[in-house]
C-alpha cells in the first residue's frame, strides 16, 4: 500500500525544466541574441521600477531590488524561459494605502507572505485554474493591458522639475521628435539587419545623439538617482527603525499578521493573474507552453527572497516580455542578462543610464504598445456572437478604469453566466411511447441538467396526462449538480403523489455515480457497471427533504 502511494505521488510530481537554454541550440549567435535582448530589457526596466517605486511611495532602489532580485529568480526557476518580470504597477497601486499608513516594513512583510501564498498556490497546482479564462477575456487583457501602458508613458512627457505640469514648446516638439526617432529605428532596422536588437539601437542611436549634441530633454536621471549597492539581507520584523528611516519595523506578532494579510492575499492574486496570463500570451507568441504550477512557484520564491532583500515584490511585465520576445529573447539567458545588466546599472554605471533621454525609452514604449494591441480585435467583434464581442470591450475598460485582476474576474464571470444561460436554454425533451415496455411513455432529454436549467427540466413533464409509467431517458443528457438532483427527485416525488412510476434510463457513468452517491437511485444488484444494456433506476424520494 505504501509503495503504491510513494509510485503515484512519484509519478504526478515532474521535476521542473531548468536547463538554462531549453531547446534552443547553444551557439555563440543565440547566447549574443539573448544578452543584447537582456540589455535592452533592462535600460527599460529602469524607468519603469523607479515609476513604480514612486507610486507605491517607496524609494526608487525598492523598486529597482525588487526589478533585479524577481526577474533573476524567475528567470532561473520560472515556468516561461522568455518572459519579464519585476516590479509593476498593477501591485503598486494596491501598496499605496499600506505603506502611507503602516510604513514599508509591513511592505517588506507583506510582500514575504504574499510569496508564501504563492508558493502554496503552485504546490496546489491551482495555476491550472488559468485554462478557464475564455480567449475573449484573453483578447480583453491584452489590449487594456496596451491601452494601460501607452497612458503610463504619457507622465514622461511632463516637466521634471514641476511635475504638474506638461512640457511645451521646443521642448515638447524635441521629445516627440526623439519618441518618432526611436520608434521609426524599431521599425525599419530589421529591414536592414537583425544582428542587433531593434529597441537597444533605438535606445543606443537616440542617445547618443542627445548626449553629443547636448539636446535638453528629460533623461532618466531627472526621475531619480538609481545609484546604489548591492541590496542586503533584511528582517523586516521586530522594534525599532528599518532601513529606510523613519519607517519602523513590523512587530512580529498576530496584529501584524491581520495588518498585511489582506493586502498579501490581494497582490498574490493579481501577481498569479497577471504573470499567468502572461505566461499564456508568451507562449502563444513563441508556439511553447509554459509550466503555469511552476511559475506559481517561482514567483512565490521571488517575492519571498524580495521581501528579505528590501524590495516591493513584483509579477511578470507584459511589456518587458513583449520586448524581450521581439528582440529575439527565448531562453533563461535572457532574464538572467536582463537582471545582472540591472544590478550593474545600480551598482556601477548609475551615471550613464541617468543620461539616457526618456524619450527613447518611450519610443520603445510605444512600439511595444503598438505589437501588443490585438489590432484584428476590431475585426473579431464583427464576427464572433454579441456576447464575446461585450467581454472583450468589458475587459478592455476594466483593466483600464481599475486593474488587471478585476478585468480578469468580471471578465470570467460574465462569460460564465452568459454560458450558463445558454446552456439553461438548451433543455428539452422529445416524447414518444417505449418500445420495450409496452404502454410507457418515454422522455428522451437533451441538454445538460444543472442549476440553470433545472427549473426549465421540471416543465417539461405532464404529470397528471402521462400513464403510470414513466420514463425519462438521459442518452443525450447529463446530470450536473445538487440543483439537478434536486430537480430530479422533485419529479420523482409528483409521479410518486399522482400514484405513478418514473425511473431513469441510459445515465452516463458520471451521472450514475452522482445520482448513487446522493442516494437517489435504487440501484440493483445486478446492474451493469459498463452501461451494455439499458437499467431503469427507480429514483427514491426524501433524499433531500423537499430541498428544506
Amino acid at each position: 500500500m505504501r509503495r503504491a502511494a510513494l509510485a503515484m505521488l512519484a509519478k504526478n510530481i515532474s521535476p521542473p525544466n531548468l536547463s538554462i537554454m531549453q531547446d534552443e541550440g547553444f551557439t555563440p549567435g543565440r547566447v549574443k541574441t539573448e544578452v543584447l535582448s537582456g540589455l535592452t530589457v533592462a535600460l527599460a526596466l529602469v524607468p519603469e521600477a523607479v515609476a513604480f517605486a514612486f507610486v507605491a511611495g517607496v524609494h526608487p532602489l525598492v523598486g529597482l531590488y525588487a526589478a533585479f532580485l524577481v526577474g533573476l529568480i524567475t528567470a532561473l526557476i520560472g515556468g516561461r524561459p522568455g518572459m519579464i518580470s519585476g516590479a509593476t504597477g498593477a501591485l503598486a497601486v494596491v501598496m499605496v494605502a499600506l505603506v502611507a499608513e503602516h510604513g514599508v516594513e509591513y511592505l517588506f512583510a507583506t510582500v514575504i507572505l504574499m510569496g508564501v501564498l504563492q508558493i502554496i498556490a503552485g504546490a496546489l497546482h491551482w495555476g491550472k485554474f488559468i485554462r478557464l479564462v475564455p480567449h475573449p477575456v484573453m483578447l480583453g487583457f491584452v489590449n487594456g493591458l496596451a491601452i494601460v501602458i501607452f497612458l503610463a508613458q504619457l507622465t514622461q512627457f511632463k516637466d521634471p522639475a514641476n511635475t504638474d505640469a506638461w512640457l511645451a514648446g521646443p521642448q515638447l516638439a524635441m521629445m516627440l521628435g526623439l519618441v518618432v526617432l526611436t520608434m521609426g529605428i524599431i521599425w525599419g532596422l530589421p529591414k536592414l539587419t537583425k544582428a542587433i536588437p531593434a529597441p537597444l539601437a533605438g535606445i543606443g542611436i537616440t542617445a547618443i545623439i542627445v548626449i553629443v549634441f547636448g539636446i535638453n530633454v528629460p533623461t532618466v536621471g531627472d526621475m531619480a538617482s538609481i545609484k546604489g549597492g548591492f541590496p542586503s539581507f533584511h528582517v523586516p520584523f521586530g522594534s525599532g527603525e528599518g532601513i529606510y528611516p523613519p519607517a519602523l519595523l513590523a512587530p512580529f506578532n498576530l496584529e501584524t499578521l491581520w495588518i498585511i494579510l489582506p493586502y498579501a492575499v490581494i497582490l498574490a492574486a493579481i501577481g498569479l493573474i497577471e504573470s499567468l496570463l502572461t505566461l499564456n500570451l508568451v507562449g502563444e507568441m513563441t508556439g511553447k507552453r509554459g509550466g503555469a504550477s511552476q511559475e506559481c512557484i517561482a514567483q512565490g520564491t521571488a517575492n519571498v527572497v524580495t521581501g528579505f532583500f528590501g524590495g516591493m515584490g513584483g509579477c511578470a511585465m507584459i511589456g518587458q516580455s513583449m520586448i524581450n520576445v521581439k528582440s529575439g529573447g527565448r531562453t533563461r539567458i535572457a532574464g538572467i542578462a536582463a537582471a545582472l545588466f540591472l544590478l550593474a546599472f545600480i551598482v556601477v554605471a548609475s551615471p550613464l543610464i541617468e543620461r539616457i533621454p526618456l524619450a527613447a525609452l518611450v519610443g520603445v514604449m510605444f512600439m511595444v504598445v503598438i505589437g501588443t494591441f490585438a489590432w484584428n480585435s476590431f475585426q473579431i467583434m464583427r464576427k464572433v456572437p454579441k456576447m464575446d464581442a461585450f467581454v472583450i470591450v468589458l475587459v478592455t475598460v476594466v483593466t483600464v478604469l481599475e486593474d488587471l485582476a478585476v478585468a480578469v474576474v468580471v471578465g470570467v464571470i460574465v462569460s460564465a453566466l452568459a454560458y450558463s444561460w445558454q446552456n439553461a436554454r438548451r433543455i428539452h425533451a422529445n416524447t414518444r411511447e417505449s418500445a420495450s415496455d409496452p404502454g410507457a411513455k418515454v422522455y428522451e432529454i437533451e441538454g445538460p441538467l444543472f442549476f440553470g436549467s433545472a427549473e426549465g427540466f421540471g416543465e417539461l413533464f405532464e404529470v397528471d396526462s402521462d400513464p403510470d409509467h414513466v420514463i425519462v431517458d438521459f442518452a443525450r443528457s447529463r446530470v450536473v449538480d445538487q440543483s439537478a438532483l434536486q430537480a430530479i427527485e422533485a419529479l420523482a416525488g409528483k409521479y410518486e403523489a399522482a400514484g405513478k412510476q418514473v425511473v431513469l434510463r441510459h445515465l452516463s457513468r458520471d451521472c450514475h455515480e452522482l445520482l448513487s452517491k446522493a442516494g437517489n437511485l435504487m440501484v440493483d444488484s445486478d446492474d451493469d457497471p459498463e452501461y451494455q444494456i439499458a437499467v431503469d433506476y427507480p429514483v427514491k424520494t426524501g433524499v433531500f427533504g423537499g430541498g428544506h
